[in-house]
């Protein structure tokens, strides 16, 4: 990774609305800063931009739409779209670069803005750090009679529906599946209700009145509570939640039981390596993912290799060692077959294929592996490197010969706060909460 950032993170550039960096100037600012990076070549170039359902939005976006055209490039705006399909789109419509404007799964006080690339992946980091240094200095404006010109296209959501629904085997139907949809009140909630209907589905959405301030408040993928009552209470076949940009998933089956991201990659996984779709021989998943999912892939003869936490980090390595099923346990999904980022509605379809094709229920064929007791304990610490100090390093040392072939340790400082996440998980939970106590009050002691 590069020198640290001014302003984007690991997703884009993200903060609270009208302080620091998420301003309507700062948003203008982005907007000449990646307009004049991107303008190569002799064409006409345009940008494509979608947000989600906050109230913050609108001024965002009129921002961008400002900074983008003041330096000579068109802007396509789509409105109210999943991040997937901004990616999507951008590269559909031939745009030099995607955006879009979401915090994600934050409340709607935040708000970010990610950028794709032509090709619809995001920024590379070089990218990111010439923007930045773009960003603050002057940049050109264009002559007058070149200032771009902005629309909005009407059927964008009509183009991602007829995407995602390509990407559900020609062979399956729907019908007879009730299935309870959460919007969390974000991106997703006209794209995501409408495609399953028009695949024959019996749909329950909630979390689709979006009124600018209740996105992700109590719903969506971070709070599958009030799925899981109302799959149980409409006797549903499975519950699906979207988080605000719908680039991740949660699913509940249909005793009310939450299934995560780890079990949503093996079900999938182990479809398509019947199918003889799975490309490197296994899955790409991080280092949070449970010690159980990739014991159970290993009794398949499939491989399971970890990343540093972060969607990108997953990414990366499903393109350099050709893998096309990746993801999280908090449901980041990619499907490199079919998108350039995590998609959650596409996830959303595989799951609920290999659902009707088991012709079982939910709990049955969703539920892979019993994960091992997994415990995440942060300590937070006033200054210096305690992961440095010696008694610290003995102490993890002794911990990891002690769950060698039981167990696995993931200790590692936190990006956005002074705190250390020490996580342990082991076939014995009294094993665990002892290693992890200990390893707590070692880096304490050393704070």
């Amino acid at each position: 990774m590069g020198s640290p950032r001014k302003y984007f993170g690991t997703d884009g550039i993200r903060g609270a609305t009208n302080a620091r960096l998420m301003t309507a100037e700062m948003a203008m600012r982005v907007g000449m800063a990646a307009g004049a990076y991107f303008q190569r070549g002799d064409h006409r170039h345009r940008v494509l931009i979608g947000k989600d359902t906050r109230l913050s939005g609108y001024m965002l976006e009129s921002a961008l739409v400002a900074g983008f055209t003041s330096v000579g490039m068109d802007v396509i705006m789509v409105g109210p779209m999943p991040t997937p399909a901004v990616a999507m789109l951008t590269q559909s419509m031939r745009a030099d670069i995607g955006v879009m404007i979401s915090a994600s799964h934050n409340p709607f006080a935040d708000n970010g803005i990610k950028l794709f690339g032509p090709d619809g992946f995001k920024l590379s980091d070089e990218a990111e750090a010439a923007i930045e240094a773009l960003i603050d200095s002057e940049v050109p404006l264009v002559p007058s009679a070149e200032i771009g010109r902005a629309r909005r296209i009407e059927d964008a959501q009509g183009r991602y529906i007829h995407f995602a629904k390509s990407t559900f085997p020609d062979n399956l139907r729907l019908d007879g599946m009730r299935v309870v949809l959460d919007c969390a009140h974000g991106a997703a909630y006209k794209v995501a209700p409408t495609t399953l209907w028009e695949l024959g589905a019996d749909v329950v959405a909630i979390g689709v009145t979006p009124n600018g301030t209740n996105i992700n408040d109590g719903v969506g993928s971070t709070a599958p509570a009030t799925l899981a009552e109302t799959v149980v209470a409409a006797g549903a076949d499975i519950g699906i939640a979207l988080d605000g940009d719908a680039d991740r998933l949660i699913v509940v089956d249909d005793r009310g039981q939450v299934v995560d991201g780890d079990q949503l990659m093996a079900t999938i996984a182990a479809g398509w390596a019947r199918a003889g779709r799975l490309k490197g021989g296994g899955l790409v998943a991080t280092v949070m993912s449970n010690l159980g999912l990739e014991r159970h892939l290993s009794a398949q003869g499939l491989g399971l290799v970890r990343t540093a936490v972060g969607d990108r980090h997953v990414l990366e390595k499903m393109r350099s060692s050709g893998y096309n099923v990746g993801g999280e346990q908090s449901g980041h999904i990619i499907l490199s077959d079919y998108a350039t980022t995590g998609d959650g509605l596409v996830a959303a379809l595989q799951v609920l294929a290999e659902v009707k094709r088991a012709g079982a229920p939910a709990s049955e064929v969703l539920h892979r592996f019993d994960p091992l007791p997994q415990l995440l304990r942060n300590v937070r610490f006033t200054g210096g490197k305690p992961l440095d100090a010696e008694p610290v390093k003995a102490v993890i040392a002794g911990a990891e010969e002690e769950l060698k072939g039981r167990g696995r340790l993931v200790i590692r400082p936190s990006g956005t706060e002074p705190v250390i996440r020490v996580m342990a998980e082991g076939d014995d939970p009294q094993q665990v909460e002892a290693v992890v106590a200990r390893i707590c009050d070692a880096v304490q002691a050393a704070a």
